[in-house]
């Protein structure tokens, strides 16, 4: 995503701009050539924009990971992270698969003890083409699967409620956004993994956010990302001790 894209997504969403003081997300790069937005596989993929970042990190207890809602967490609250020690590494617009394509290098080579996946409200928007849901969750399984393999524990989050889409405004996700949660929880029953119900908690009574918790419908503002970390730490903090 050009830096003019994302200025316009943070000036949308009520985010600090680019060159403030709180950046979108920490050390993050993800810019196709010349500034454009972003087209390619690789591109889409943004396999190098937290590999200076990942340098620097000496130990992480929990890595999040996923789309803008991951990212846009940090900057509405970096304090979140910092003072627990957490390591955000979402990237805007992308799509389970390429939450899952950079799973390796911005989670398990970090060491983590939890990864917490929040991911496929881009594949209902369709941002890389029509995805089936059985699609989106064989990628969310599969991320699940990885971080088992290498002794690290999945946290399976909903996604959060979603009544429209600012980039695609003929959409109605919300039906959507409850069929793809309800196939979430069966896998994680399944599968034994824990699920996150952040829905629960922000849904209001047509399956958008509750008032005061987004303002353009589907990414949360501070007040549903303080929702989703009480849900969070409910988790966490049991799993930590």
């Amino acid at each position: 995503m050009g830096k003019y894209l994302l200025l316009l997504v943070s000036l949308l969403l009520g985010l600090p701009a680019l060159g403030q003081e709180r950046p979108v997300s920490p050390e993050m790069k993800c810019e196709a050539p010349d500034g454009r937005e972003r087209h390619t596989v690789a591109e889409k993929m943004c396999y190098d924009a937290y590999v200076e970042a990942n340098r620097h990190v000496a130990a992480a207890d929990v890595v999040f990971t996923g789309d803008s809602i991951t990212q846009f967490w940090y900057s509405a609250d970096p304090d979140f992270f910092e003072s627990n020690g957490f390591i955000c590494r979402g990237i805007a617009a992308q799509t389970s698969l390429g939450v899952l394509a950079r799973f390796r290098q911005d989670v398990v080579a970090l060491n983590p003890k939890v990864a917490v996946i929040l991911a496929g409200i881009n594949d209902i928007a369709g941002n890389d083409g029509k995805m089936g849901m059985n699609n989106t969750l064989d990628n969310l399984a599969a991320m699940c699967d990885i971080a088992r393999a290498n002794g690290i524990e999945p946290l399976l989050c909903s996604l959060t409620p979603c009544s429209r889409f600012f980039w695609a405004p003929e959409m109605k996700p919300a039906p959507e956004v409850v069929r793809m949660n309800g196939l979430i929880r069966a896998y994680a029953e399944e599968a034994g993994v824990r699920y996150v119900d952040y829905w629960s908690e922000m849904a209001g009574p047509e399956g958008g956010m509750k008032p005061g918790y987004s303002e353009d419908g589907c990414h949360p503002v501070a007040a549903g990302y303080a929702v989703m970390e009480e849900v969070i730490m409910d988790h966490l903090s049991r799993m930590l001790k």
